[in-house]
């Protein structure tokens, strides 16, 4: 089975396909050639209406399903991302330029794991018991309402996923807005929830930039947002629903460090470097892009790490032997390709890649890793979403931790070391929300993943996401007369 890359319609509102042409258009491009392959609207006013709508009354018969039955309904769209992966592997590639043998792995079943896990998690959400003397008091966790998900380029399908699943084992009901860059995956995704047996409107896609996620924000009937995507949209997210005191989770950016010593495994080091650099041409929030290693092993690291880099296979995504394709966009590659000018100026020393494949139409960008890089470099501070890896030396561990926590960002960090003792004393001191000790960008539903200080705010997957869509009400229940002073 594989899907037309030009959808039926633009948005996914009420169980159906909407559309409404006065929106301004969206052209979708392959990013390995440049070529439109499709085409969608901004969703006008009267679309977004129509999604909340639709979505707020789906809310109110949604939360009063059984935990049992909401589970089965994400169970069956589990089921069917699977049966189709192939499929949304495709048009995933189409979207995004992610290859395939990534694509074929890390999106709808990755997907599907969240769907199955939330499945688990919707038949267990039960308050406490209090004993009280005579009188007694119970807690119960209630869903909060609409829940508004803002998704990111990279992994849209796993993304709309992670937000939908957590919302929906909940009682909650979701408005998803994809990027503007990556529109596709998510209608396909919405068609499957309603073969699934969820109610119309569960489950509904709009498309736009940023005002109409700014308009779907600030909308009252909007109880919940959960974005991922760039600190500076973050910011702005982030305080329209303040100013309302909506519940918020923020999935943002990162320059996250990863710590080489001496006494590691050198293959496993570079191992871990690239996947932490390069997976998904260098898209990945999580990213360890600041590579700390150890001046004894310094020379030996990098000649291995250049050496697999620039063997890493580039070429066409819809291609099973491509390792790595282009970057999402024209923005993305321009914005890649000035940060590797600025790292050049500035005098780090360029050890292989470092420019644009001429050789292809499309918006790749080579391998790249810069040595000698130090702390004041631009290309240390700034998240620059590409496959490029700065090389910094270290001597200690003490230095290594400060230097790693000199950042505003602290979503991810890793270290390779053959002590463990000092790889758990390590993370302890690092100021980020997840870590790895000997692997690097490992994500299973199964554990919370998140940021601290400017990389996010709350929790996705685990039991923890459940939290951050519901809201506790206690309840005390007086078996006896009251007294009163009065």
């Amino acid at each position: 089975m594989q899907f037309d890359t030009q959808p039926t319609a633009s948005h996914f509102i009420d169980g159906k396909y909407v559309e409404d042409k006065s929106g301004a258009p969206i052209d979708v491009v392959f990013p390995a050639t440049g070529e439109k392959v499709a085409e969608v609207y901004e969703a006008t006013a009267s679309i977004q209406e129509k999604a909340l709508t639709s979505s707020q009354i789906a809310f109110y018969k949604w939360s009063q399903w059984s935990g049992a039955d909401r589970a089965k309904v994400l169970s069956r769209t589990a089921g069917l991302l699977k049966e189709r992966n192939s499929a949304f592997a495709t048009l995933e590639t189409i979207d995004t330029g992610r290859p395939l043998q990534e694509t074929l792995v890390a999106d709808a079943l990755v997907g599907a794991d969240a769907l199955d896990y939330f499945a688990g998690m919707a038949r267990t959400l039960t308050g406490d018991h209090y004993t009280l003397g005579e009188d007694f008091a119970y807690t119960r966790r209630e869903p909060l309402g609409v829940c508004l998900g803002i998704g990111a380029w990279n992994y849209p399908t796993q993304i709309a996923c992670w937000k939908a699943a957590p919302a929906l084992a909940s009682g909650n009901s979701v408005v998803m807005k994809p990027s503007e860059v990556t529109p596709l995956g998510t209608l396909k995704l919405a068609e499957l929830f309603m073969e699934a047996g969820a109610p119309a409107g569960l489950f509904n896609v709009v498309q736009g930039r940023g005002q109409v996620a700014s308009n779907l924000v600030s909308d009252n009937r909007v109880r919940k947002v959960s974005l991922t995507g760039s600190v500076p949209t973050g910011q702005k997210v982030y305080s329209a629903a303040g100013s309302m005191i909506k519940y918020v989770t923020m999935e943002l950016g990162g320059k996250s460090p990863l710590i080489i010593f001496d006494d590691a495994d050198v293959e496993n080091a570079v191992s871990g470097a690239l996947l932490g650099n390069m997976y998904s041409a260098g898209q990945v929030c999580s990213n360890g892009t600041r590579v700390f290693v150890q001046r004894g092993i310094k020379n030996q690291f990098i000649e291995r790490f250049s050496e697999r880099a620039q063997k890493i296979r580039l070429g066409n995504p819809l291609d099973l032997e491509t390792e790595m394709g282009p970057l999402a966009s024209q923005t993305q590659m321009d914005k890649v390709l000035h940060y590797i000018e600025i790292a050049k100026e500035e005098g780090a020393r360029l050890v292989c890649g470092g420019e644009r494949d001429s050789g292809r139409n499309g918006f790749f960008v080579k391998p790249t890793i810069f040595a000698d890089v130090t702390d004041e470099m631009t290309i240390a501070k700034e998240e620059i979403f590409g496959p490029v890896a700065s090389v910094l030396d270290f001597d200690s561990e003490d230095e290594v931790v400060e230097r790693s926590n000199t950042t505003a960002f602290g979503l991810a960090a890793g270290v390779f070391t053959s002590d463990l003792k000092r790889g758990h004393r390590v993370v302890s001191h690092l100021e980020a929300g997840t870590c790895w000790i000997n692997t690097f960008n490992q994500t299973p539903v199964e554990v919370p993943f998140g940021g601290y200080k400017m990389s996010g705010i709350g929790r996705e997957n685990s039991a923890r996401a459940i939290e951050h869509y519901t809201q506790l009400k206690t309840v005390y229940v007086g078996m006896g007369d009251v007294e009163s002073p009065y």
